[in-house]
């Protein structure tokens, strides 16, 4: 038998519902950019083909949803089984964050009905290629993990215990963590091509283990995000001493990360750019001191690790750090393009809606399927 239960409740109520209404309107937006295209429904241009949606729908989107392999790496590889109780929300996150990233491309790219085509028409040579495959299979394993769970909620106790027998569950494991590797590295990846138009401060021919050791920090920051919210809005008791777990894995992930970016500049002879960049240097600023370094040092202090509040604020700081991370290296530090671009309030509202129809997923599924723990749940 699982050690997960159903949370019952409302499911529209206060912020159920708010996630529904915008998720409603973010359907409206998607239904009008496939209907006119692109053109009408962003402000997209030769000079920057990737905006909004590539940038927060897809780069963020999967850095976001990296919780689900750095708990499984953990709990079921690491053998660190008090982590447990927070493997299954973080899968169905993970879950949730690859399907609206995939809704992100089709939505995104211009001929949305060939988005099938590198399943038959392989081109491993390219990047794209690459992350395409290792988005689609992982979203498929993603599924099969979460599997257990949906079949108890539809009463097919039988079909849960065979998922969850080893030898059906730790080969999915094993996979998924492999192909999250993959693709968190290829996304970083497609910037190799652009040293001539990204600045220096953030390329490196390194930059897509970058891409992976941040996913890695702002995996477990999620999970502790998640975690702390979905406790309080079900009004449930905090697990401290998870929570204080996944702050100093945090903690140890950021240094690990921000080491290796400061001794790649100091290798490259580009520490100086830090200082002499103009607007570059205020946003690696901002992204690396800001959101980087100080939520670092106050997830290393036990005395912020023992307030939930102080691990919850340091963690959003996490959070945006990795998101101006993406957005910077995906169109904010570009150059050399003729043209400008700000983002169209089409694209603002199918974003938000996106997140909140993931939202709005979520709290459906924990309401009704057993994924939280006994243990946390009283």
């Amino acid at each position: 038998m699982s050690g997960e239960k159903k949370l019952g409740g409302k499911l529209f109520s206060g912020g159920g519902t708010l996630a529904f209404v915008l998720g409603l309107l973010g359907v409206g937006v998607a239904l009008y950019r496939l209907a006119f295209g692109l053109r009408a429904s962003t402000n997209l241009n030769d000079g920057y083909p990737w905006g909004l949606w590539i940038s927060f729908d897809v780069m963020v989107g999967v850095a976001l949803a990296a919780g689900g392999f750095t708990t499984t790496l953990g709990a079921y590889v690491l053998g660190w089984k008090k982590y447990k109780p927070v493997v299954r929300p973080a899968i169905l996150t993970a879950f949730l964050g690859y399907a609206l990233v995939a809704a992100g491309v089709f939505l995104d790219i211009g001929k949305p009905w060939s988005l099938w085509h590198p399943i038959l028409m392989w081109q491993p040579h390219s990047m794209l290629f690459e992350v395409a495959m290792c988005v689609m299979m992982y979203l498929t394993v993603l599924f099969l993990e979460f599997s257990p769970n949906l079949f108890e909620g539809l009463g097919m106790p039988g079909a849960a215990a065979f998922m969850r027998n080893p030898i059906v569950l730790w080969p999915l494991v094993i996979i998924g963590i492999i192909l999250s590797f993959g693709h968190q590295n290829s996304i970083g990846g497609l910037f190799l091509l652009m040293p001539h138009k990204l600045s220096h401060l953030w390329w490196s021919p390194l930059m897509n283990y970058w891409f992976y050791l941040s996913a890695f920090a702002v995996g477990l920051a999620m999970v502790s995000f998640e975690t702390i919210v979905s406790h309080r809005s079900f009004k449930m008791e905090q697990p401290m001493a998870i929570l204080d777990g996944l702050a100093r894995g945090t903690a140890i992930a950021l240094a690990v990360y921000l080491g290796a970016r400061f001794a790649d500049l100091a290798a490259r002879g580009n520490l100086g750019l830090i200082a002499s960049s103009g607007k570059a240097s205020a946003l690696f600023a901002i992204e690396v001191f800001g959101l980087g370094v100080l939520p670092m040092l106050l997830l290393f202090s036990p005395g912020v690790r023992k307030s939930v509040d102080g691990i919850l604020w340091s963690q959003v700081l996490v959070i945006a750090g990795v998101i101006m991370n993406r957005f910077n290296v995906s169109f904010l530090m570009q150059s050399g393009a003729r043209t400008s671009y700000f983002p169209a309030w089409t694209e603002f509202v199918m974003s938000i809606g996106l997140v909140s129809l993931g939202v709005f997923i979520y709290r459906w599924a924990v309401i009704t399927l057993p994924i939280m723990s006994h243990e946390e749940a009283h």
